[in-house]
């Protein structure tokens, strides 16, 4: 499970990340990151921990396969969390082949996406 103070919750927050962030595209999913944000909702200028927050559409499959994506993925975030700077947003989209992948395939996909985000610091 991803901690509470490490989840993505509200709206406003997956569309500052998808329309403000940089985005990476892998044939599994799409990572939009949006780094170092200051959330108006944190007072005394601390910076938040990185959230993480995931869109799993019904074309990746029925209710029991998107919650098998959603679970591998936020299992998968949970251990990257170090390597993302405190106070980003990331939004994690499947695509549809994420339905199919298993969770080698979505931690490579990942990786890579991440990588490419954070310019050659992830695994």
């Amino acid at each position: 499970m991803l901690p509470t103070e490490n989840r993505l919750r509200r709206r406003q927050d997956f569309a500052a990340a998808v329309r403000r962030g940089r985005r990476a595209g892998r044939p599994l999913l799409v990572v939009h990151l949006q780094a170092e944000t200051m959330d108006p909702h944190v007072s005394g200028g601390i910076t938040p921990p990185a959230r993480a927050g995931f869109v799993v559409s019904k074309a990746v499959g029925g209710a029991v396969q998107r919650n098998l994506v959603k679970r591998r993925l936020r299992h998968l975030i949970r251990e990257r969390l170090a390597l993302l700077p405190p106070g980003s947003l990331v939004v994690v989209r499947a695509l549809p082949g994420a339905g199919g992948a298993d969770h080698a395939q979505l931690a490579r996909d990942l990786d890579a996406a991440l990588q490419r985000l954070l310019g050659g610091v992830a695994r």
